[in-house]
């Protein structure tokens, strides 16, 4: 049974990135004339293009700094680590996080910096942390879409029911992983260390923390948002509150929609092309700068974290037996 689930999931997604460069075949196809290439090339090495592209680059630090204080924020109750070993935990899991969909094996990465007893809880904890920067995207996702309402009911009404129906189940998730975190970490740990003594411990979301967690995952997603929008500045986009919402759409339908590393390139491009078809923006600046803006977040990121991973000496079977 769990092997035909997986089949089936692998199958799904593989759809999807089929569909994804379909999608970019059809709106691309008589894109790629010589003039709109040299007017992009123009663009792009112009010294307001460099300059944006610049700025993107030099926003990754920020971005992934801001993650590393969450995670050292919601793993101190377990294990406190200084801040340059989160931020070590954090690029190496965005890493090995390209080696499965959905960013699946994240955590086998990130959770190496810590000990092997607390390995179990910090498991969980970063599961229920992405929770918290999912529901900055899936709230900030619900304002652009009632921004945009009369848009979607007259082209891509699902867009608005896959949005809502994912977005309220995430919400919900996230409410219940922090309600119930005791038993969650408990439960857990006692099943992944069988035949290990494990104490219960207690873990507890004081108010602060949770200010803390929501409002960095806010400070961090501005940052996405501002990469995004310097991105097609790039290319001479005029940014406005459409665009802006388009921004926000773009993020949240990239988030529930599962993806596979191999294809992330086309599918991020082909949401690119759905959300922002009616914005007035060429289709290769869309495809080029969604293209980019996953560069930028991930494949720049993974580089930095492969490093870190090489001199940790890394492989499968250390997060078992590194004590």
């Amino acid at each position: 049974m769990q092997k035909r689930k997986k089949i089936l999931s692998i199958v799904v997604k593989t759809l999807i990135g089929l569909l994804s460069f379909f999608i970019i075949y059809l709106r691309l196809g008589n894109e790629f004339t010589e003039e709109k290439v040299s007017l992009l090339y123009d663009a792009a090495l112009s010294a307001g293009g460099l300059a944006c592209f610049g700025l993107s680059l030099a926003l990754i630090p920020l971005n992934w700094g801001i993650e590393a204080y969450k995670w050292k924020l919601i793993t101190a109750p377990i294990q406190w680590v200084s801040y340059k070993t989160a931020t070590k935990s954090v690029y190496s899991g965005v890493c090995l996080g390209n080696l499965a969909p959905g960013r699946a094996t994240e955590f086998v990465a990130k959770i190496i910096f810590f000990k092997i007893e607390n390995r179990p809880k910090i498991t969980v904890l970063h599961f229920v942390g992405g929770m918290f920067q999912l529901s900055i995207t899936i709230i900030v996702g619900f304002f652009a879409i009632l921004f945009r309402i009369n848009q979607f009911q007259d082209t891509n009404a699902w867009i608005t029911y896959v949005v809502f129906t994912g977005g309220i189940l995430m919400v919900l998730l996230l409410a219940l992983s922090i309600y119930y975190i005791n038993p969650l970490l408990n439960f857990i740990s006692k099943k992944i260390r069988k035949g290990a003594p494990v104490e219960d411990f207690h873990y507890t979301f004081t108010p602060l923390v949770l200010v803390k967690l929501f409002g960095f995952s806010l400070l961090r997603y501005s940052v996405f948002c501002l990469q995004f929008c310097l991105l097609l500045a790039m290319f001479n986009v005029t940014i406005d509150i459409s665009i802006l919402t388009g921004v926000t759409l773009y993020f949240l339908i990239t988030t529930l929609i599962p993806m596979i590393s191999l294809l992330e390139a086309a599918i991020r491009a082909a949401i690119a092309l759905i959300v922002f078809k009616d914005a007035g923006i060429s289709n290769t600046v869309l495809a080029l700068s969604s293209v980019l803006i996953w560069l930028v977040n991930i494949i720049i990121p993974s580089i930095a974290g492969y490093i870190i991973l090489l001199r940790q000496n890394f492989n499968f079977k250390l997060f078992k037996t590194q004590k």
